[in-house]
């Protein structure tokens, strides 16, 4: 059983919650759906920071069947380079 040290700073406790925050603990699930799968398709097709937003925006708007055949042909035809560039260019054709 641990000692009883009394009362805690509360500089201690803030500086205790942002250790744990900083080293993915406390990290958030995401609200919806289509913003996990944004997230899987940044993480798969290596998608750039200034493109983040344009990904969720895609997966919010669209089917997710669209948008996983998109994801899928890309896979597959986009060996090297940007991936992340043939993605929107397939995703606009519709």
């Amino acid at each position: 059983m641990p000692e009883d040290k009394g009362f805690e700073q509360l500089g201690d406790i803030f500086a205790r919650k942002t250790l744990r925050q900083s080293s993915g603990q406390a990290k958030k699930p995401p609200a919806y759906e289509w913003q996990d799968f944004a997230l899987r398709i940044i993480n798969e097709l290596s998608i750039p920071g200034f493109k983040r937003s344009a990904v969720f925006k895609v997966c919010k708007e669209m089917p997710k069947s669209y948008i996983e055949k998109c994801m899928n042909e890309t896979k597959e035809l986009c060996r090297s380079g940007a991936k992340w560039k043939y993605f929107f260019k397939i995703v606009n054709q519709k």
